[in-house]
């Protein structure tokens, strides 16, 4: 029996020394980074092994991709949990559920729900607010605007004014002194 044991032994042995793991010494160090260029790796150290991810510059303040999606029931928000919760057993009147008496009722009330969600998270409430921006931002200038248009109407008509009563105080041709009769 021990002739088994020992070569079973020295066999464990050479698989395991075999492995990339075991050919590292307990003493090295082993550095693992995520970077965003080659500049921002860490040059490795004698007796270090640095292991650099290098990811694209738009993830560097995203949440990391293996962490993004969860079918965890324990990561899902509380709104939606309490959505969930919100119809157990829910059914009878207003309920718009074809069990019970008057399950038809809520139907309406389930509709008119869904409609004011769509609108609350429409892309038209985006543009709704961009195009009231833009409102704002021009009537903001709108009496500066008329306050000097106005200006310039009336300063055109005074020049106007000033013009009709110079020509009215202007003597007329041939209405100044009669020439001398003539000899």
């Amino acid at each position: 029996m021990k002739h088994l044991i020992a070569p079973a032994a020295a066999l464990a042995a050479a698989i395991a020394a075999a492995s990339p793991a075991a050919a590292q010494s307990a003493d090295e160090k082993i550095n693992m980074v995520i970077a965003y260029s080659e500049a921002e790796c860490p040059v490795a150290q004698p007796g270090e092994v640095v292991v650099c991810e290098i990811l694209v510059e738009e993830e560097r303040y995203r949440i990391p991709s293996n962490l993004r999606y969860s079918t965890d029931p324990a990561n899902q928000s509380l709104a939606r949990q309490v959505d969930q919760i919100k119809y157990v057993g829910d059914f009878g009147a207003m309920s718009c559920e074809p069990a019970g008496a008057g399950g038809f009722t809520g139907c309406n009330q389930k509709f008119v729900e869904a409609w004011a969600k769509d609108r609350d998270e429409a892309e038209a409430v985006r543009f709704g607010q961009l195009i009231e921006k833009a409102r704002a931002e021009r009537l903001s200038t709108i009496d500066a605007d008329a306050a000097a248009e106005q200006k310039r109407v009336e300063m055109i008509e005074r020049e106007y004014m000033e013009r009709l009563e110079r020509e009215r105080q202007a003597e007329l041709p041939g209405e100044g002194e009669l020439p001398p009769p003539p000899k």
